[in-house]
Protein backbone atom coordinates (compact mmCIF):
# COMPACT_ATOMS: atom_id res chain seq x y z
CA UNK A 1 0.00 0.00 0.00
CA UNK A 2 1.10 3.21 -0.85
CA UNK A 3 2.60 5.71 1.63
CA UNK A 4 -0.07 8.03 2.91
CA UNK A 5 1.11 12.10 3.33
CA UNK A 6 -0.47 15.36 4.57
CA UNK A 7 -0.38 18.89 3.75
CA UNK A 8 0.58 20.74 7.03
CA UNK A 9 -1.32 24.18 7.63
CA UNK A 10 -1.85 26.27 10.37
CA UNK A 11 -5.06 26.13 12.30
CA UNK A 12 -6.41 29.50 11.91
CA UNK A 13 -9.82 28.58 13.54
CA UNK A 14 -8.64 27.87 17.17
CA UNK A 15 -10.32 30.49 19.72
CA UNK A 16 -8.81 33.07 21.51
CA UNK A 17 -5.11 31.87 19.17
CA UNK A 18 -2.20 34.06 19.00
CA UNK A 19 -0.91 35.08 15.96
CA UNK A 20 3.11 35.71 15.57
CA UNK A 21 4.74 38.78 13.47
CA UNK A 22 7.65 38.54 11.36
CA UNK A 23 11.28 37.58 13.10
CA UNK A 24 13.73 40.19 14.16
CA UNK A 25 17.36 39.87 14.34
CA UNK A 26 19.70 41.33 17.64
CA UNK A 27 19.38 44.46 16.15
CA UNK A 28 16.02 44.43 15.66
CA UNK A 29 15.82 44.34 11.77
CA UNK A 30 12.67 42.11 9.89
CA UNK A 31 14.32 39.02 8.55
CA UNK A 32 13.17 38.25 5.82
CA UNK A 33 10.20 34.89 5.32
CA UNK A 34 11.26 34.38 1.69
CA UNK A 35 14.02 33.56 2.52
CA UNK A 36 12.56 30.20 4.36
CA UNK A 37 11.08 29.52 0.79
CA UNK A 38 14.42 28.42 -0.55
CA UNK A 39 14.41 24.67 0.48
CA UNK A 40 17.77 25.53 1.98
CA UNK A 41 19.40 25.91 4.49
CA UNK A 42 19.47 29.91 6.77
CA UNK A 43 22.39 30.83 8.38
CA UNK A 44 22.32 33.99 10.55
CA UNK A 45 24.40 35.29 13.83
CA UNK A 46 22.77 36.54 17.05
CA UNK A 47 19.76 35.55 18.21
CA UNK A 48 16.08 35.63 16.63
CA UNK A 49 13.18 36.95 18.38
CA UNK A 50 9.27 36.58 17.20
CA UNK A 51 7.12 39.14 18.46
CA UNK A 52 3.52 38.41 19.03
CA UNK A 53 1.02 40.28 17.13
CA UNK A 54 -2.59 39.43 18.47
CA UNK A 55 -2.20 38.13 22.03
CA UNK A 56 -4.11 35.01 22.89
CA UNK A 57 -3.28 31.16 23.61
CA UNK A 58 0.24 30.24 22.93
CA UNK A 59 0.50 27.04 20.07
CA UNK A 60 2.66 24.23 19.76
CA UNK A 61 3.26 25.23 15.84
CA UNK A 62 2.21 28.64 14.34
CA UNK A 63 2.72 30.03 11.22
CA UNK A 64 4.16 33.45 11.04
CA UNK A 65 1.23 35.96 9.87
CA UNK A 66 4.04 37.37 7.46
CA UNK A 67 4.85 34.16 5.21
CA UNK A 68 4.20 29.99 5.56
CA UNK A 69 7.21 29.18 7.74
CA UNK A 70 6.63 27.45 11.28
CA UNK A 71 7.22 27.97 14.47
CA UNK A 72 7.40 25.28 16.97
CA UNK A 73 7.47 24.57 20.66
CA UNK A 74 10.46 22.48 21.95
CA UNK A 75 8.46 19.43 21.95
CA UNK A 76 7.08 19.35 18.21
CA UNK A 77 10.98 20.29 17.15
CA UNK A 78 12.08 16.84 18.83
CA UNK A 79 9.68 14.85 16.78
CA UNK A 80 11.10 16.89 13.60
CA UNK A 81 15.00 16.62 14.90
CA UNK A 82 14.48 12.48 15.08
CA UNK A 83 12.14 11.31 12.68
CA UNK A 84 13.46 14.02 9.75
CA UNK A 85 17.05 15.47 10.50
CA UNK A 86 17.86 15.49 7.09
CA UNK A 87 14.77 17.38 6.00
CA UNK A 88 14.54 20.39 8.43
CA UNK A 89 16.87 23.15 9.64
CA UNK A 90 15.84 24.43 13.63
CA UNK A 91 17.07 27.70 14.18
CA UNK A 92 16.19 28.70 18.15
CA UNK A 93 13.95 31.42 18.49
CA UNK A 94 12.70 33.72 21.51
CA UNK A 95 9.17 34.24 21.76
CA UNK A 96 8.12 37.28 23.31
CA UNK A 97 6.30 36.59 26.34
CA UNK A 98 7.71 32.47 26.15
CA UNK A 99 10.31 31.71 28.63
CA UNK A 100 9.95 27.43 27.04
CA UNK A 101 12.09 26.94 23.90
CA UNK A 102 10.98 27.86 20.36
CA UNK A 103 12.40 27.28 17.09
CA UNK A 104 11.97 28.33 13.43
CA UNK A 105 11.39 25.34 11.30
CA UNK A 106 12.99 25.89 8.02
CA UNK A 107 11.76 22.92 5.90
CA UNK A 108 15.19 22.02 3.26
CA UNK A 109 13.61 19.12 1.11
CA UNK A 110 12.14 20.33 -2.07
CA UNK A 111 10.09 17.64 -3.74
CA UNK A 112 9.11 17.55 -7.37
CA UNK A 113 6.00 15.52 -6.75
CA UNK A 114 2.59 17.17 -7.68
CA UNK A 115 0.53 14.75 -9.45
CA UNK A 116 -1.45 17.50 -12.14
CA UNK A 117 -3.80 15.23 -13.17
CA UNK A 118 -4.93 13.56 -9.84
CA UNK A 119 -5.46 17.33 -8.36
CA UNK A 120 -8.23 19.23 -8.95
CA UNK A 121 -7.06 21.95 -10.48
CA UNK A 122 -3.33 23.30 -11.15
CA UNK A 123 -2.55 26.72 -12.93
CA UNK A 124 0.46 27.79 -14.44
CA UNK A 125 3.19 30.78 -14.42
CA UNK A 126 3.08 31.44 -18.21
CA UNK A 127 5.08 34.39 -19.98
CA UNK A 128 1.55 36.71 -19.71
CA UNK A 129 2.15 37.03 -15.89
CA UNK A 130 6.24 38.76 -16.46
CA UNK A 131 7.76 36.67 -14.11
CA UNK A 132 10.50 35.05 -15.60
CA UNK A 133 12.31 33.53 -12.79
CA UNK A 134 8.92 31.98 -12.06
CA UNK A 135 8.18 30.62 -15.35
CA UNK A 136 6.50 27.21 -15.87
CA UNK A 137 6.06 27.17 -11.69
CA UNK A 138 2.49 26.46 -10.42
CA UNK A 139 0.59 29.61 -10.31
CA UNK A 140 -1.99 27.89 -8.05
CA UNK A 141 -3.74 24.54 -6.80
CA UNK A 142 -6.59 23.32 -5.56
CA UNK A 143 -7.35 20.18 -4.05
CA UNK A 144 -3.11 19.26 -4.03
CA UNK A 145 -2.36 15.32 -4.63
CA UNK A 146 0.73 14.17 -4.80
CA UNK A 147 2.55 10.95 -6.30
CA UNK A 148 4.00 8.86 -3.18
CA UNK A 149 6.21 7.34 -5.73
CA UNK A 150 8.10 10.55 -6.19
CA UNK A 151 9.03 11.34 -2.52
CA UNK A 152 11.49 8.75 -1.81
CA UNK A 153 12.43 8.88 1.49
CA UNK A 154 11.65 12.76 2.58
CA UNK A 155 9.41 12.87 5.44
CA UNK A 156 8.98 16.39 5.64
CA UNK A 157 9.22 18.43 2.08
CA UNK A 158 8.23 21.31 0.08
CA UNK A 159 6.39 21.07 -2.92
CA UNK A 160 8.37 22.56 -6.00
CA UNK A 161 6.97 24.91 -7.56
CA UNK A 162 4.21 25.58 -4.99
CA UNK A 163 5.16 26.29 -1.15
CA UNK A 164 2.53 23.36 0.58
CA UNK A 165 4.29 21.84 3.30
CA UNK A 166 3.92 18.20 3.66
CA UNK A 167 4.54 14.99 6.30
CA UNK A 168 4.39 11.78 6.20
CA UNK A 169 1.54 9.72 7.90
CA UNK A 170 4.43 9.19 10.74
CA UNK A 171 5.32 12.56 10.83
CA UNK A 172 1.44 13.29 11.51
CA UNK A 173 0.94 10.17 13.88
CA UNK A 174 3.95 11.18 16.32
CA UNK A 175 2.60 14.83 16.07
CA UNK A 176 -0.99 13.65 17.13
CA UNK A 177 0.22 11.04 19.80
CA UNK A 178 2.25 14.05 21.67
CA UNK A 179 -1.35 16.02 21.68
CA UNK A 180 0.76 18.77 19.55
CA UNK A 181 -1.76 22.18 19.02
CA UNK A 182 -1.95 24.50 15.99
CA UNK A 183 -1.87 21.92 13.36
CA UNK A 184 -4.38 21.24 10.40
CA UNK A 185 -3.61 17.92 8.02
CA UNK A 186 -5.37 17.89 4.65
CA UNK A 187 -4.82 13.88 2.82
CA UNK A 188 -3.00 14.73 -0.45
CA UNK A 189 -3.11 11.24 -1.81
CA UNK A 190 -5.19 9.44 -4.14
CA UNK A 191 -7.56 9.87 -6.51
CA UNK A 192 -9.25 13.50 -7.12
CA UNK A 193 -12.39 14.21 -5.25
CA UNK A 194 -13.59 16.27 -8.15
CA UNK A 195 -15.54 14.44 -11.18
CA UNK A 196 -14.30 15.17 -15.10
CA UNK A 197 -18.11 17.24 -15.09
CA UNK A 198 -17.16 19.38 -12.23
CA UNK A 199 -13.47 19.84 -13.57
CA UNK A 200 -14.80 20.68 -16.78
CA UNK A 201 -17.46 23.78 -15.08
CA UNK A 202 -14.61 24.76 -12.26
CA UNK A 203 -12.24 25.28 -15.56
CA UNK A 204 -14.55 27.36 -17.49
CA UNK A 205 -15.54 29.58 -13.97
CA UNK A 206 -11.46 29.83 -14.07
CA UNK A 207 -11.50 31.56 -18.10
CA UNK A 208 -13.79 33.69 -17.12
CA UNK A 209 -12.41 35.02 -13.82
CA UNK A 210 -8.86 34.98 -16.10
CA UNK A 211 -9.94 37.02 -18.79
CA UNK A 212 -11.45 39.89 -15.83
CA UNK A 213 -8.22 39.97 -14.45
CA UNK A 214 -6.17 40.19 -17.39
CA UNK A 215 -8.57 43.19 -18.92
CA UNK A 216 -7.65 45.06 -15.45
CA UNK A 217 -3.97 43.70 -14.92
CA UNK A 218 -3.48 45.38 -19.02
CA UNK A 219 -5.41 48.77 -17.26
CA UNK A 220 -3.24 49.33 -14.45
CA UNK A 221 -0.50 48.84 -16.47
CA UNK A 222 -1.42 51.77 -18.54
CA UNK A 223 -1.17 53.97 -14.92
CA UNK A 224 2.46 52.89 -14.22
CA UNK A 225 4.58 50.07 -12.72
CA UNK A 226 2.38 47.17 -11.42
CA UNK A 227 4.57 46.08 -8.24
CA UNK A 228 4.10 42.61 -7.82
CA UNK A 229 6.33 42.32 -5.35
CA UNK A 230 3.53 43.67 -3.06
CA UNK A 231 0.83 42.95 -4.67
CA UNK A 232 -1.74 42.15 -1.44
CA UNK A 233 -2.92 38.26 -1.20
CA UNK A 234 -5.95 37.07 -2.16
CA UNK A 235 -8.68 37.09 0.72
CA UNK A 236 -12.26 35.42 0.82
CA UNK A 237 -15.16 37.28 0.66
CA UNK A 238 -18.73 36.65 0.25
CA UNK A 239 -19.59 40.42 -0.25
CA UNK A 240 -17.62 40.66 -3.35
CA UNK A 241 -18.53 39.27 -6.69
CA UNK A 242 -16.14 36.25 -7.00
CA UNK A 243 -16.18 35.93 -3.39
CA UNK A 244 -12.04 37.08 -3.93
CA UNK A 245 -10.65 40.09 -2.31
CA UNK A 246 -7.54 41.01 -4.20
CA UNK A 247 -5.82 44.81 -4.36
CA UNK A 248 -3.09 45.46 -6.80
CA UNK A 249 -0.35 48.50 -6.19
CA UNK A 250 0.75 50.55 -8.84
CA UNK A 251 3.66 52.75 -8.78
CA UNK A 252 3.30 56.40 -10.32
CA UNK A 253 5.83 58.83 -11.35
CA UNK A 254 6.85 61.33 -7.79
CA UNK A 255 7.10 58.47 -5.72
CA UNK A 256 3.13 57.97 -5.67
CA UNK A 257 1.62 54.96 -5.01
CA UNK A 258 -1.77 54.01 -6.79
CA UNK A 259 -3.42 51.04 -4.91
CA UNK A 260 -6.64 49.49 -6.72
CA UNK A 261 -9.19 47.05 -5.88
CA UNK A 262 -9.07 44.14 -8.16
CA UNK A 263 -12.28 41.91 -7.88
CA UNK A 264 -15.25 44.08 -7.86
CA UNK A 265 -15.64 43.86 -11.60
CA UNK A 266 -15.04 39.77 -11.35
CA UNK A 267 -18.06 37.94 -12.76
CA UNK A 268 -20.93 36.81 -9.97
CA UNK A 269 -19.90 33.18 -8.35
CA UNK A 270 -23.00 32.37 -8.28
CA UNK A 271 -23.97 32.81 -11.93
CA UNK A 272 -20.55 31.76 -13.65
CA UNK A 273 -21.57 33.77 -16.93
CA UNK A 274 -19.57 36.55 -18.41
CA UNK A 275 -20.31 40.24 -16.35
CA UNK A 276 -18.56 43.01 -15.14
CA UNK A 277 -19.79 41.99 -11.25
CA UNK A 278 -20.59 45.55 -9.90
CA UNK A 279 -19.00 46.81 -12.55
CA UNK A 280 -16.88 49.67 -11.05
CA UNK A 281 -13.25 49.02 -8.90
CA UNK A 282 -11.66 52.00 -6.39
CA UNK A 283 -8.36 53.46 -6.86
CA UNK A 284 -6.47 55.59 -3.69
CA UNK A 285 -3.46 57.18 -4.37
CA UNK A 286 -0.71 59.00 -1.90
CA UNK A 287 2.25 60.76 -2.37
CA UNK A 288 3.06 59.77 0.81
CA UNK A 289 6.09 57.15 1.70
CA UNK A 290 4.59 54.10 2.92
CA UNK A 291 7.24 51.69 4.32
CA UNK A 292 5.04 48.50 4.29
CA UNK A 293 2.12 48.78 2.12
CA UNK A 294 0.37 46.02 2.86
CA UNK A 295 0.55 47.33 6.49
CA UNK A 296 -0.02 51.11 5.61
CA UNK A 297 -3.06 53.39 6.30
CA UNK A 298 -3.73 53.50 2.56
CA UNK A 299 -4.67 50.25 1.86
CA UNK A 300 -6.52 49.99 5.28
CA UNK A 301 -8.94 52.78 4.35
CA UNK A 302 -9.36 51.73 0.87
CA UNK A 303 -10.34 48.19 2.03
CA UNK A 304 -12.63 49.75 4.34
CA UNK A 305 -14.44 51.81 1.85
CA UNK A 306 -14.38 48.58 -0.26
CA UNK A 307 -16.48 46.70 2.60
CA UNK A 308 -19.08 49.45 2.72
CA UNK A 309 -19.34 49.83 -1.21
CA UNK A 310 -19.53 45.77 -1.48
CA UNK A 311 -22.40 45.20 1.16
CA UNK A 312 -24.67 47.63 0.39
CA UNK A 313 -26.21 48.08 -3.53
CA UNK A 314 -27.56 51.52 -2.70
CA UNK A 315 -24.07 52.79 -2.15
CA UNK A 316 -23.00 51.22 -5.39
CA UNK A 317 -25.66 53.08 -7.23
CA UNK A 318 -24.81 56.24 -6.12
CA UNK A 319 -21.13 55.55 -6.66
CA UNK A 320 -21.54 54.85 -9.76
CA UNK A 321 -23.73 57.76 -10.81
CA UNK A 322 -21.22 60.36 -9.24
CA UNK A 323 -19.75 61.88 -5.81
CA UNK A 324 -20.33 60.27 -2.85
CA UNK A 325 -19.26 61.04 0.64
CA UNK A 326 -19.26 58.12 3.33
CA UNK A 327 -17.40 57.73 7.08
CA UNK A 328 -15.60 54.99 8.20
CA UNK A 329 -14.01 53.93 11.36
CA UNK A 330 -10.80 55.48 12.08
CA UNK A 331 -9.71 52.98 14.37
CA UNK A 332 -5.49 52.55 12.90
CA UNK A 333 -5.60 55.43 10.20
CA UNK A 334 -3.43 58.51 11.12
CA UNK A 335 -4.79 61.00 13.67
CA UNK A 336 -5.16 63.85 11.29
CA UNK A 337 -7.87 62.22 9.02
CA UNK A 338 -9.88 60.96 12.82
CA UNK A 339 -12.66 63.31 13.82
CA UNK A 340 -13.87 63.24 17.61
CA UNK A 341 -16.17 60.64 17.14
CA UNK A 342 -13.23 57.72 15.80
CA UNK A 343 -14.51 58.38 12.20
CA UNK A 344 -13.12 59.52 8.83
CA UNK A 345 -14.45 60.81 6.00
CA UNK A 346 -13.73 60.06 2.34
CA UNK A 347 -15.07 61.38 -0.30
CA UNK A 348 -15.64 59.20 -3.57
CA UNK A 349 -15.94 60.30 -7.43
CA UNK A 350 -13.43 63.10 -7.40
CA UNK A 351 -12.57 63.52 -10.89
CA UNK A 352 -8.88 63.29 -11.92
CA UNK A 353 -6.95 63.76 -15.51
CA UNK A 354 -4.51 61.07 -14.25
CA UNK A 355 -6.66 58.12 -13.37
CA UNK A 356 -9.56 57.25 -15.97
CA UNK A 357 -13.09 57.41 -15.25
CA UNK A 358 -13.85 54.40 -16.88
CA UNK A 359 -12.05 51.07 -18.41
CA UNK A 360 -13.25 48.77 -20.91
CA UNK A 361 -13.19 44.77 -20.49
CA UNK A 362 -14.24 41.83 -22.90
CA UNK A 363 -17.54 41.42 -20.63
CA UNK A 364 -18.04 45.52 -20.37
CA UNK A 365 -17.01 48.55 -19.24
CA UNK A 366 -16.11 49.13 -15.74
CA UNK A 367 -16.17 52.92 -13.45
CA UNK A 368 -13.06 53.24 -11.62
CA UNK A 369 -14.04 55.31 -8.94
CA UNK A 370 -11.12 57.14 -6.76
CA UNK A 371 -10.89 57.77 -2.71
CA UNK A 372 -10.00 61.20 -1.57
CA UNK A 373 -9.61 61.16 2.29
CA UNK A 374 -10.40 64.29 4.34
CA UNK A 375 -9.90 66.08 6.73
CA UNK A 376 -12.31 66.60 9.90
CA UNK A 377 -12.92 70.06 8.73
CA UNK A 378 -13.88 69.03 5.31
CA UNK A 379 -16.07 66.01 6.70
CA UNK A 380 -18.07 68.21 8.90
CA UNK A 381 -18.43 71.00 6.14
CA UNK A 382 -19.71 67.87 3.76
CA UNK A 383 -22.52 67.48 6.70
CA UNK A 384 -23.51 70.69 6.69
CA UNK A 385 -24.04 71.28 3.11
CA UNK A 386 -24.71 67.74 1.39
CA UNK A 387 -24.57 67.15 -2.27
CA UNK A 388 -23.87 71.04 -2.38
CA UNK A 389 -20.65 70.82 -0.19
CA UNK A 390 -19.49 67.89 -2.10
CA UNK A 391 -19.52 69.67 -5.84
CA UNK A 392 -17.69 72.16 -4.06
CA UNK A 393 -15.06 70.06 -1.85
CA UNK A 394 -14.37 68.26 -5.35
CA UNK A 395 -13.87 71.19 -7.50
CA UNK A 396 -11.61 72.85 -4.99
CA UNK A 397 -9.32 69.86 -4.80
CA UNK A 398 -9.00 70.24 -8.32
CA UNK A 399 -8.00 73.66 -8.76
CA UNK A 400 -5.53 72.76 -5.80
CA UNK A 401 -3.86 70.91 -8.60
CA UNK A 402 -4.29 67.18 -6.02
CA UNK A 403 -7.70 66.47 -7.20
CA UNK A 404 -7.91 62.64 -5.96
CA UNK A 405 -4.69 62.84 -4.27
CA UNK A 406 -4.54 61.73 -0.31
CA UNK A 407 -2.38 62.47 1.89
CA UNK A 408 -1.90 63.68 5.87
CA UNK A 409 0.18 66.55 6.10
CA UNK A 410 -2.26 69.49 4.07
CA UNK A 411 -4.16 72.17 4.75
CA UNK A 412 -8.11 71.73 5.15
CA UNK A 413 -9.68 73.60 1.78
CA UNK A 414 -12.31 75.10 3.80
Amino acid sequence: MAKQYFDLFDDLYIPGRWHLERPLDERGQEIQTWLFDQGEPFHIEGRIRIPVNIPGKALDFSLLTSGPVPVVHARAAAIFAEMAPSDVQLIPVEVEGQAEPHFLLNITRVVKCIDDEASDEVRYVTPEHELPEQLGQYRSVIGLRIDPSKVGDAQVFRTWGWLAMIVSEDIKAALDRIGVTGTKFTWVTGPSSVSPEERARSRKWRELLDTAEAARDATWRTLGNLDKAVTTPIAMNDSWPAHRQIWRVIRREGGRILIVSHGLSDPFYERRVPSVGFGLELALETDVAVKNVLKGWPLLLLERVADEVAGHEHVRERVKAGLLSMEVSGKRLPKALVTGEGRVGVLLGVESRSVPRHFSTPYGDVRLVTIKALLPPELAYLLEHGEQGQAELARRFTESGEAHLSHVRRRPTV
